[in-house]
């Protein structure tokens, strides 16, 4: 089927679009960024896939997606980022299920918990960056058929507060400080595949969403809940709000001049010079294919 995306400016990309869009899986899989960004990409024509862990929180999005968007283009998979196996199982069937991946957005995320994957590493660096990791790397080859493509990967700003440790990328001890961590590798995984792709029609996108409100306080005790529904209420943005960022680096025009950028309230936003070192992302690309076995 050929779909268009119509982009912000107006115009309308030739492109056939099947979007593959992770929702915020861990963090409560029926709402948040994800969500909305499902909405607005189906209600721009687009086939949506939304890949999920939990297959019930998954068919509940999926109706209050086509509901909202009035699209029945919307389907889920299954998928749990935290283990590599069914990374491997879910591309193998999406590829054999699927011609097209026009666009992917890694927008799955977790919280700062100390608790680790099936495959051993701390969650956070397992779930945020390896399990993306190996799913970009396993998808790339249909992204590049289809390109023009693009691949939209969420951060956070938080990634200021700590740098790489390659002695210990697995760090598992202060859960805001992984956290933090998990997010940096994301900038620096989303520069390093700009620069493999260049020339090859994938380009590639780091987005800052805002500090949204989400259900990410579920992990947490119930007196830190209710405080920090508090906070959010007061200081955060909606979720509709924080996914405009990813919706535009999705299928804006103009962003598709900045790959490797790092985006800000739809606009790209200056990074940290550490998080510009693009012989650290090279390196952090290499130790990651050790570490989920591509190499």
């Amino acid at each position: 089927m050929l779909i268009f995306l119509l982009s912000s400016s107006g115009h309308k990309p030739h492109l056939n679009m099947n979007l593959l869009l992770f929702l915020f899986v861990f963090l409560g899989g029926n709402s948040g960024v994800g969500k909305d960004t499902a909405v607005s990409m189906a209600m721009r024509g687009a086939r949506v896939i939304i890949a999920c862990r939990d297959l019930d929180k998954a068919e509940k999005a999926v109706r209050e997606i086509k509901f909202k968007s009035h699209s029945l283009n919307v389907f889920h998979m299954e998928l749990d980022l935290a283990n590599l196996r069914s990374v491997r199982e879910f591309c193998k069937n999406f590829i054999q299920r699927e011609k097209r991946l026009d666009i992917l957005i890694n927008n799955a995320a977790m919280p700062g918990v100390l608790d680790c994957t099936d495959d051993n590493f701390s969650m956070c660096f397992g779930v945020n960056h390896l399990g993306h990791f190996l799913l970009t790397n396993l998808l790339l080859p249909r992204l590049r058929e289809c390109a023009p493509s693009r691949v939209v990967t969420l951060t956070c700003s938080s990634y200021k507060y700590q740098k790489l440790d390659f002695q210990d990328l697995n760090y598992n001890l202060l859960p805001f400080f992984t956290y933090c961590r998990s997010k940096l590798a994301n900038i620096y995984f989303s520069q390093e595949l700009a620069r493999i792709t260049e020339g090859k029609g994938v380009t590639s996108y780091a987005v800052h969403p805002g500090f949204v409100q989400s259900s990410w306080t579920c992990h947490y005790s119930v007196l830190f809940r209710m405080l920090m529904q508090v906070i959010m209420w007061m200081f955060f943005v909606s979720s509709e709000i924080g996914a405009q960022t990813v919706i535009y680096c999705a299928v804006s025009d103009e962003a598709a001049k900045h790959s490797g950028g790092y985006f800000v309230d739809c606009r790209p936003a200056t990074l940290r010079p550490f998080a510009r070192d693009a012989g650290v992302a090279k390196k952090l690309w290499e130790a990651s294919e050790r570490l989920v076995k591509l190499v």
